[in-house]
């Protein structure tokens, strides 16, 4: 079966077409579309090892999608002969809230209560409703699944995802945590254990999924019951653009001081935060490697807080879970920045961590075991695959 994986955002959409049966499963063609409604946008379409890119007008999500549906059928650079060959589309959407603890089948209610939780999720959801309803426009009465970045984190128990404010808010409004790259953590725990040689549903996993977005989740026996985002992305460890964890008061002390309304203080703590808010210039760790190489303080202070903020969260997880039997490390940072791996898991032999310096600095991008042999944890980078996840889950409800 044939499968269009959409991933919508408020001016982009990536893309995936992916071939998948019980057992099996392969990418046919990936892409990215971006700057969607700016005067001029971009197109990147990959296929058998090639890659086509163009600069060229996108007004908006419908006649996005119509460039993807077109690149796939293209003569030069397609890889299906009909759009009929498409027999599903699963959609990536950042937030189910409480309604959505499990991938669903979209259909008029399940698109009315995507749309009453834009509240909760104002920069994500209403791209996802924008690619929904493209493919309904494009492809009338194609099946379509909705897969959730909060759904595998509804086990959290109440201690983990309440608040301590007044709890008629969390009646009221639902504030609460609910946790992010839901589908990164729950692909990465099952296959990196099973990689360590180990059954994911009776173990202690901690992973760390670490990009521009960051976080890190406490699953035991294959259920999440903690997580480092909370009622919305920006909290947790300190990422490309955003905060991470910060006193309220800080907040509200900025606020009042710059004169700041809430759209100003969103921007502040979403994009102009982080390891860019610190370093000034720079939210690739990269970047911030090289200058704080080259004896840029800031970027020293970027460097370092970034690892001292997944370090503290690891320590943190191991204790809610009373031990750890494998630490996962993946995303764009996790899997490729050797030198950020070694500087998070660094003097952690107290829980049982050790890692081979050696094979770690190998490792870009595959999955490997880089603990050592006597290390009572193991430690695996896998990369993470939420693409297939989402193809997995709207197979299983397509069938």
């Amino acid at each position: 079966m044939k499968i269009l994986v959409l991933n919508c955002g408020s001016s982009s959409i990536k893309y995936q077409l992916i071939e998948m049966d019980e057992k099996s499963h392969s990418v046919l063609a990936k892409g990215l579309l971006e700057r969607i409604g700016l005067e001029m946008g971009e197109f990147t379409h990959k296929w058998n090892g090639q890659k086509h890119y163009e600069q060229l007008p996108i007004p908006n999500h419908t006649e996005g999608i119509k460039i993807v549906l077109q690149a796939l059928t293209n003569k030069e650079y397609g890889v299906i002969g009909d759009l009929k060959e498409i027999k599903a589309v699963g959609h990536r959407v950042a937030h189910g809230g409480e309604k959505f603890t499990h991938s669903v089948r979209i259909d008029d209610n399940v698109i009315n209560q995507i749309k009453d939780l834009c509240d909760l999720a104002p920069l994500h959801n209403p791209g996802a409703l924008q690619g929904i309803a493209a493919m309904q426009e494009v492809l009338p009465g194609i099946p379509m699944a909705a897969v959730f970045d909060t759904s595998f984190h509804a086990t959290m128990p109440p201690e983990a995802y309440l608040y301590a404010i007044p709890y008629e808010y969390y009646e009221k409004y639902r504030v609460r945590r609910y946790g992010f790259h839901g589908t990164s953590h729950k692909f990465v725990a099952e296959k990196a254990a099973e990689y360590a040689g180990k059954d994911w549903k009776d173990c202690k996993i901690v992973t760390c999924h670490l990009g521009s977005g960051a976080s890190i989740a406490a699953v035991e026996n294959g259920k999440s019951v903690e997580t480092s985002m909370g009622f919305t992305p920006v909290e947790g460890l300190v990422m490309g653009s955003r905060t991470g964890d910060l006193d309220l008061g800080a907040f509200m002390y900025i606020m009042d001081k710059e004169g700041y309304g809430t759209k100003e203080m969103n921007t502040l703590v979403n994009k102009k935060s982080g390891l860019v808010g610190i370093t000034g210039n720079s939210q690739d760790m990269r970047d911030v490697r090289a200058g704080r190489d080259a004896g840029d303080e800031r970027c020293t202070y970027a460097f370092n807080m970034f690892a001292h903020r997944v370090k503290k969260y690891i320590g943190a997880y191991a204790a809610i879970m009373n031990g750890m039997d494998v630490l996962v490390m993946t995303g764009g940072i996790g899997e490729n920045a050797w030198f950020m791996r070694e500087a998070i898991l660094e003097n952690m032999e107290f829980l049982g961590i050790k890692i081979d310096k050696k094979l770690n600095e190998g490792i870009m991008g595959d999955a490997a075991v880089i603990s050592t042999p006597d290390s009572k944890v193991k430690v695996v980078v896998y990369p993470t695959d939420e693409e297939y996840m989402i193809a997995k889950d709207t197979f299983d409800l397509v069938k």
